[in-house]
């Protein structure tokens, strides 16, 4: 699990209670990495660690999609391709989750699943960048 804030003034205890309430809901968190620094960097030292050190993790969770938003556009999809690339999913409250359709799928109507999950995930991101920006 990730836990990042980007000041001085944010306090990275707070976000434990992400962790609690995980583990309360009957989750196995595998390891906590913690970093205060910009969302908007994409060479975050422990995020960076998280995305090598997780191939035993079956789904990566964001409290909201502009978590991850707020990396540039092309970082954001390559951290969302990196998570997939090691057989994970990524979950993020109000982003509709097509990946069980997709496994119960075969031939077209994969790749049409599969495309429209990447579309829905690349608009939320866009959208939720866009929000950050104004």
């Amino acid at each position: 699990m990730y836990l990042r804030v980007s000041t001085d003034e944010h306090d990275l205890i707070r976000r434990q209670a992400i962790v609690t309430a995980a583990r309360a809901a009957g989750y196995f968190v595998a390891a906590v990495y913690r970093e205060k620094t910009s969302g908007a960097r994409p060479d975050r030292p422990e995020l960076l660690r998280m995305g090598q050190t997780s191939s035993r993790a079956r789904w990566w969770w964001a409290k909201k999609i502009d978590r991850i938003s707020r990396l540039p556009l092309s970082e954001a999809e390559l951290l969302v391709a990196n998570i997939r690339s090691r057989g994970a999913r990524l979950a993020v409250p109000g982003i509709v989750d097509l990946n069980e359709l997709v496994a119960d799928s075969a031939g077209v109507a994969r790749i049409v699943l599969e495309a429209v999950q990447d579309m829905l995930l690349r608009v939320a991101l866009q959208t939720a960048r866009d929000d950050y920006a104004t």
